[in-house]
């Protein structure tokens, strides 16, 4: 069993909120596919990184995640392309953990 997380950008590169219906489409693909899923939407998470030689950059996410029986590599590289053009990324982040259930 895996646990897959997406981090999803809040504002766009000049500050703004994205639209709630990327969130909404988001959720209703997730839980269409897999039965549910878990958003940590109230707190979001920072990330910070410095591209090279430049100041840091930052950004806040929230988190979905899913635990999902089988891992289609395929399947979420189309859904990462597809996040990375609706929220305007060069790169989203999607990861996979492998767990088992206590």
């Amino acid at each position: 069993m895996h646990l897959v997380q997406l981090l999803i950008p809040v504002r766009d590169d000049a500050g703004r909120p994205f639209p709630a219906s990327h969130y909404a489409e988001l959720r209703t693909t997730l839980t269409g596919t897999f039965g549910g899923l878990t958003a940590y939407t109230r707190a979001p998470a920072e990330g910070v990184w410095a591209p090279d030689g430049e100041p840091p950059a930052r950004d806040d996410v929230v988190v979905y995640e899913v635990m999902v029986d089988a891992l289609d590599a395929d399947w979420w590289r189309t859904l990462r392309a597809t996040l990375e053009e609706r929220f305007a990324q060069d790169e989203l982040v999607i990861r996979a953990h492998e767990i088992r259930r206590l």
